[in-house]
């Protein structure tokens, strides 16, 4: 599972109010090399919630993102670079999505993460 696929998922159990951002148990992190595009990029820079993001690569090992971000460091070479590489080819392999507000694990295995819910939680 990618990073981009994280910033986008929610726990859904029912009641919950704080389902974002799951936080990542990495088991295994693998990185699969992704030929970079600096306009899907620059699109997506605007869509990715910048804090649940660093704070997922950091949980995957990967360190090399500033805190803060603007828009003009889109402009950077080092910049594309280092977020095209933790959003496009780090991989949570193995491991769990765990929910904020319950801790609810929801396993990733083969890199699928399984976010079905149980009877009781729909």
């Amino acid at each position: 599972m990618r990073l981009l696929t994280h910033n986008m998922l929610s726990s859904n159990i029912k009641g919950v109010e704080k389902g974002f951002p799951l936080r990542i148990e990495a088991e295994k992190v693998v990185e699969k090399p992704v030929e970079m595009n600096a306009d899907f990029l620059r699109k997506m820079f605007e869509k990715v919630e910048w804090k649940a993001f660093l704070e997922a690569s950091r949980s995957m090992g990967y360190a090399q993102l500033p805190e803060e971000v603007d828009s003009g460091m889109l402009e950077s070479d080092e910049f594309l670079s280092r977020f095209h590489h933790a959003l496009l080819e780090l991989h949570l392999e193995e491991g769990a999505l765990v929910c904020p507000e319950t801790g609810r694990r929801f396993p990733v295995n083969k890199g699928i993460p399984n976010m079905l819910l149980h009877e009781d939680e729909v």
